[in-house]
């Protein structure tokens, strides 16, 4: 069996460790640079190995057949071993010269092989082979390390081959062979090979170990920034290896374009730019890094009243996350006026409520209201004036002054986007963003994948191919339309479950209503209304939390299902769905309270139920706009303090801690027990970016609850501008300490998210207009007030709102039987 060397780099899956370790070696050269002219193949005879009979061909200078890639002359690449200390690479950010910085790091997992036996014991390899050539043919093999194996390779063989390192065998176990492996290993050979073609520079350690991650560093020169920033039309060199990375073609991978397929198909782990150094200051201040700086300066919550720094985070993360820390700058910037107007309102309510006619009726004994029974049979009369707590309550959020905000905030949203509209452009115009052009994307893995399995299809299925080889473009609807015959099933039946949901906590409500009023304790019975509906809203915000993690699972498996073409494709789709599934979630049981609640309950001897035994839930005495605002804080404080915090916090910090128990399980050899860790297995640690979609959501949901129903409400931007001042610093200290650094992606504006903010802000001001118009007593008041009124005030306005009911209409069964009011003949 021949195997063949790349001129692209020695695949570290060929260098393992074990018992079975065997090494041949010439005299090593002092420099540790390797270069070749041609590419070197090394071919073995593995049937009938024994450590005292092994036959080896010698180096052939031909390249090889079958490896279209191979044929050219490449730069080896550069094989050492790692730094004794992080100060010997430049702090783990340069290559072994000190020198050149490490731009990129490719990273892939070592597996372990088989072996076979030898007749004295010996495990050896009989799939893996590695060769480093320098060049450099010394005269005289006579440092040949025949010693571990029992003399492998004559002296005169070796000096024919030059510094040759073969080490084979490795866990010294028997599992079976991977195929796969070695195809990986040569895919990486290739990829990496055209990489050294584009200019690129690449290092690896030479690693001795048989399993774990594997570090590829890559150092763009200055001419090849210079090449990249002319191509991507830039006026500065550009700093992104990313593009070369997305450009490159391989060839064994039926000519698949760009890391991220690679990533995909498994070939590499992962890959990402170096974070530069430790965030943690060390140096002078004056010798700070750009990260060291943005964590001193930006990434610490003392610094909650400080300007963020956008420029530094633009030239640290890209354009694309600049671009979101600064729309979330404006965005709490400008909660600070709607938060002044909303705490005046509801000063305005509170210095108010002692002054207001229609509370005081409602809290006067003498006027003697006696009210139906709130249900069938076991409930009896009760008087209006035990909802006193409830009617003050109501006037704090529903009083003139709350009319006036909604339409403050309505103007307030169209404020907020014309202003960050103008922001967006001066950063365009500073970040030279306004001639950019979009970048033509490559084809998503998956859209490869099926695209070629579709050829094959078509290939396979033509009798005469060479006459129907017309080659297969693009996928067509008829290729999507199972995918999208399951989205439209699958939203329907997630809105059916949404509403499930709701309807299942309505059902909650009645039940318990009933059961309490039930209760012969009287101290039971008088909390039944606050009762129900704390629990009934906790219950809400748990299913909506759990919901909403179910939904973004879902959103991502039915995209994927859609076959989107290129990742912006792929994105907006998804953030259409997401946000759908997670609006719905959010807003349903907002939803019923606002505009359903207590309009279907019927009337007193019509009443409307529900499994023909309990009635439908009417609203509190004071109106539904109270239970609305219970309703509305208590899902968006929930949601901001346990999802969007502890869910931030807590998670990120539990994967930290598995992943650090992982790492001290596994087993490390001496020598990486001694070696300090460089930058790369620092960043390789963290956490990897997994978009901005999660963190724009969150704040569209919340914008949301800031403007859909701020009539209800009027401290929501005061509560959405705490939560956002310590938003903004714990997603710095994320993206800064706990992320891998995130490919530096150029963007003209926040995409998408406008429409969606645009599109939230037009029906943010119908909604509002409803909740004035049906849920809110404002204009009934007017009414009442201009139309009704004997003396030109709200005097009479509860006795004019109640109607009277004769109790002897009650159907039978229905009414109480032993009523501790004595003789009713009458309620309201």
């Amino acid at each position: 069996m021949a195997l063949r060397r790349s001129p692209s780099s020695t695949c570290a899956d060929t260098w393992t460790n074990g018992a079975g370790f065997i090494r041949v070696a010439t005299a090593l050269s002092e420099s540790s640079s390797i270069h070749s002219d041609a590419l070197f193949h090394l071919t073995k005879d593995m049937s009938g190995v024994g450590m005292d009979l092994m036959a080896y061909s010698i180096l052939e200078h031909e390249p090889s057949k079958q490896e279209p890639w191979a044929e050219e002359s490449h730069s080896l690449l550069k094989v050492v071993d790692s730094p004794s200390s992080p100060k010997a690479s430049g702090e783990g950010l340069c290559f072994s010269d000190g020198r050149r910085k490490v731009d990129y790091v490719l990273v892939f997992h070592q597996r372990r092989h088989s072996s076979i036996r030898s007749p004295a014991g010996t495990s050896v390899s009989h799939d893996r082979l590695s060769i480093v050539s320098n060049g450099n043919f010394p005269p005289h093999g006579s440092d040949v390390a025949a010693g571990r194996g029992g003399g492998v390779l004559g002296g005169g063989e070796a000096a024919n081959v030059g510094e040759v390192f073969m080490e084979l065998g490795g866990a010294g176990g028997n599992e079976p062979t991977e195929p796969a492996d070695h195809e990986m290993c040569l895919i990486r050979q290739e990829f990496e090979a055209n990489l050294l073609e584009t200019g690129l520079e690449i290092e690896r350690d030479r690693e001795s170990k048989t399993h774990g991650p594997s570090f590829t560093r890559l150092h763009a020169p200055w001419p090849v920034l210079c090449r990249e920033a002319e191509f991507l039309k830039i006026k500065v060199p550009t700093k992104t290896v990313y593009e070369i990375l997305r450009r490159t073609v391989c060839v064994r991978t039926c000519q698949t374009i760009g890391i991220s397929t690679l990533i995909a198909k498994g070939v590499y782990d992962s890959a990402f730019p170096l974070h530069d150094g430790d965030y943690k200051v060390t140096r002078h201040l004056e010798e700070r890094s750009d990260r060291q700086v943005l964590h001193e300066e930006w990434a610490r919550y003392s610094a909650f009243f400080k300007y963020q720094p956008i420029d530094l985070v633009r030239k640290y993360f890209g354009e694309k996350i600049g671009l979101y820390f600064a729309w979330l700058g404006v965005y709490t910037q400008l909660l600070i006026p709607a938060s002044i107007v909303g705490i005046i309102v509801f000063s305005y309510g509170v210095a108010t409520v002692d002054t207001n006619i229609p509370s005081q009726e409602m809290c006067d004994k003498s006027l003697n209201f006696t009210m139906c029974p709130l249900c069938d049979g076991a409930c009896d009369f009760w008087h209006l004036s035990t909802a006193c707590g409830t009617a003050r309550a109501s006037h704090l959020f529903d009083n003139p002054a709350t009319v006036f905000f909604a339409i403050f905030m309505s103007l307030w949203v169209v404020l907020f986007l014309e202003h960050w509209k103008r922001r967006q452009i001066s950063l365009s115009f500073s970040w030279d963003l306004t001639g950019i052009e979009e970048d033509e994307e490559h084809p998503r893995p998956k859209y490869e994948t099926i695209l070629l399995q579709k050829r094959q299809r078509k290939l396979k299925n033509k009798k005469n191919k060479k006459k129907n080889e017309a080659a297969i473009e693009k996928l067509t609807w008829k290729d999507r339309l199972p995918g999208y015959f399951i989205n439209v099933s699958s939203i329907l039946f997630m809105f059916g479950l949404t509403f499930s949901a709701v309807f299942g906590v309505i059902i909650y409500r009645i039940t318990v209503s009933a059961l309490m009023a039930m209760s012969p304790d009287p101290e039971t019975k008088s909390n039944v209304r606050v009762t129900v509906t704390a629990t009934a809203v906790i219950i809400n915000l748990v299913v909506i939390l759990i919901l909403d993690e179910i939904y973004g699972a879902v959103a991502l498996w039915l995209t994927e299902l859609e076959i989107p073409k290129t990742e912006t494709n792929f994105e907006e789709r998804l953030i259409l769905k997401a946000f759908l599934l997670k609006f719905m979630n959010a807003y349903a049981p907002i939803f019923y309270v606002a505009f359903f609640k207590g309009r279907f309950a019927g009337r007193p001897g019509s009443y409307v139920y529900v499994f023909n035994d309990y009635r439908m839930e009417e609203c509190a005495p004071g109106g539904c706009l109270i239970e609305l605002c219970i309703q509305l804080s208590i899902i968006m404080l929930g949601k901001q303090l346990i999802q969007n915090n502890i869910f931030e916090i807590g998670i990120p910090k539990l994967k930290k801690f598995v992943r650090a128990i992982k790492d001290k399980g596994s087993a490390k050899t001496k020598k990486e027990e001694e070696r300090p860790p460089q930058q790369w297995n620092l960043d390789y640690a963290l956490a990897p970016f997994e978009g901005l979609t999660p963190e724009y959501m969150e704040m569209i949901i919340q914008f949301g609850f800031v403007s859909l129903f701020v009539a209800s409400f009027p401290l929501a931007p005061l509560f959405a501008l705490l939560n956002n001042v310590i938003e903004i610093r714990l997603d710095a200290k994320k993206f800064v300490t706990e992320l891998r650094r995130p490919v530096a992606a150029r963007a003209k504006d926040i995409g998408i998210w406008y429409n969606i903010l645009s599109g939230m802000g037009k029906f943010s001001v119908i909604i509002n207009a409803f909740v004035i118009s049906f849920t809110s007593d404002f204009i009934p008041r007017l009414v009442y007030l201009y139309m009704f009124s004997q003396t030109g005030t709200m005097h009479g306005f509860i006795d004019h709102t109640l109607s009277y009911f004769n109790v002897s209409n009650f159907r039978s069964g229905t009414a109480p039987q032993n009523s501790e009011h004595g003789d009713i003949t009458v309620c309201r």
